[in-house]
């Protein structure tokens, strides 16, 4: 008797829809208390008890989605970041392929830059948490630096964007040090809650301090 391949002779899996639905929805709900209560609590004051209580769900639920507080947390950010919990990566995902799809230099940084802060507004909350519990928790420090070589992802992709387009001033590492050093959020916090800048300033002077730093000098 033949069997197709992969069915290892067993029953077939049952996929449901309604069961899928759901199983989505408690994630999102799982994570949108643990947001809420890191925001609130902080990292330390934050326990996988509370965050499932506020979700309405039992502990084992979240530790079999998520693992330890740390893996909650890491979640966490990662939907703050993309906005949403899809496994899609920031740089594909529609705002960073249309800023790729523009065929000049200023249009490529207006739009990666009016992304970059709608995204950093979102984060600055949950970033605050996880800078804070960094300096007292190694593998919060390790995930923190996660993030870091995440956002240097990004520099690289903006650097690069204006070489092919426009070419480059200087040399291109220092060039991606530098604008990983702009895209801290720090940065933003510094301008918006701390000068009251608004979203669109912000993405309107990032996009106008990254032209300055890479372009080359036309003159």
């Amino acid at each position: 008797m033949s069997m197709a391949p992969g069915d290892g002779g067993g029953k077939r899996r049952y996929h449901s829809p309604g069961r899928a639905e759901r199983a989505r929805r408690t994630r999102a709900a799982v994570l949108a208390a643990a947001h809420e209560l890191f925001v609130a609590r902080g990292y330390a004051g934050t326990t996988i008890r509370a965050v499932a209580t506020a979700a309405g769900v039992s502990v084992p639920t979240v530790e079999q989605a998520f693992g330890t507080k740390r893996g909650l947390l890491k979640h966490v950010v990662d939907v703050a970041r993309a906005g949403d919990d899809e496994p899609v990566a920031i740089l594909d995902r529609p705002p960073a392929l249309a800023a790729a799809a523009a065929a000049d230099a200023a249009d490529f940084l207006a739009a990666a830059t009016a992304e970059i802060a709608v995204v950093a507004a979102r984060v600055a909350a949950v970033q605050a948490v996880l800078a804070t519990a960094a300096a007292a928790d190694p593998e919060i420090a390790a995930l923190a630096r996660e993030i870091d070589a995440q956002r240097r992802v990004v520099a690289a992709w903006l650097v690069d964007g204006v070489r092919t387009r426009a070419g480059l001033r200087g040399e291109r590492e220092r060039a991606v040090d530098a604008v990983w050093t702009l895209l801290d959020p720090v940065v933003h916090g510094r301008l918006t809650a701390g000068c009251g800048w608004s979203s669109g300033e912000f993405a309107d002077w990032l996009a106008d301090a990254l032209g300055r730093l890479l372009l080359p000098d036309r003159g």
